[in-house]
């Protein structure tokens, strides 16, 4: 077996007999079900394309052929498929390969086998791994950067008046986002009043409170004036017990009451009008 055509002859004789029963032990070996909403059918697709891959690599062999080992990494990134699962889902294809072209076979024979198949489809099943990892890595870093962007946003709610909502904990990593943020949107949106509404904070302890001071000082130093909302009577508690000084910052304890407040601050108030 010196010649990678032979794989492409077998496998082009046998395709329907080896799609078949490779589909059906991945589909038997992924007992959580890689996605929720994959279908049988979307199996068979899967592994009817890597099998176009390994035919079209041996017949072609040119940029098209690494292009599509690319496409294919990152479709089973979408698809949710994990890596141990796709290795796991390879090493069934080799064996069933292996047991279609070399069972009955001498043991001489079954060891070239191993030798060709190590030499011309494991390095497409490398760069297939490859090409996953890098995949799966750009797909993490854009959600990771999205997730940055929601983790602290700033939103001009009237002319001059900002709100950021707060959400979740709250580490280091994350404070950095938000004084980030906070003082590129007060310049942005030429904010004269900065709401930072702590509803949806969990928890405020001392490295918390140390953040938020911090931002509120930093949003006062670029020209602005800086109200945390949303103190919570157990947040307020909390504040008190660690002794956390907020003499210096306006707190409001809803969102609402934040709001009148900000419209104060810039001249203006909410009026309500007879029918």
């Amino acid at each position: 077996m010196d010649k990678p055509n032979q794989f492409v002859q077998y496998i082009q004789i046998h395709r329907e007999e080896l799609l078949n029963e490779w589909t059906e032990q991945i589909i038997s070996i992924d007992d959580q079900k890689v996605s929720s909403i994959i279908s049988d059918q979307m199996y068979t697709n899967i592994c009817n394309e890597y099998i176009n891959i390994l035919v079209n690599h041996f017949m072609v062999q040119d940029k098209d052929s690494m292009e599509n080992i690319i496409d294919y990494s990152h479709r089973l990134v979408q698809l949710g498929w994990g890596l141990g699962f796709i290795i796991d889902s390879l090493g069934v294809f080799g064996k069933i390969l292996f047991k279609h072209m070399a069972e009955d076979s001498s043991e001489m024979e079954q060891m070239k086998f191993v030798w060709e198949y190590d030499r011309w489809i494991s390095p497409i099943n490398r760069e297939l791994l490859n090409q996953y990892a890098s995949s799966w890595q750009k797909a993490v870093n854009l959600q990771k950067i999205a997730l940055q962007e929601l983790s602290a946003p700033l939103i001009p709610i009237f002319d001059n008046i900002t709100v950021m909502p707060l959400v979740g904990t709250i580490d280091t990593e994350r404070a950095k986002r938000i004084m980030e943020n906070l003082l590129q949107g007060v310049v942005k949106h030429r904010a004269q009043v900065v709401l930072i509404d702590i509803t949806g904070v969990p928890v405020v302890d001392t490295m918390v409170a140390h953040h938020i001071i911090q931002a509120s000082e930093a949003v006062r130093l670029v020209g602005a004036k800086c109200l945390i909302v949303g103190i919570r009577p157990e947040i307020a508690q909390t504040i008190v017990n660690l002794g956390i000084n907020l003499n210096q910052i306006i707190t409001k304890n809803s969102l609402q009451k934040g709001v009148e407040a900000a419209l104060e601050m810039t001249n203006r108030k909410i009026i309500s009008t007879g029918e």
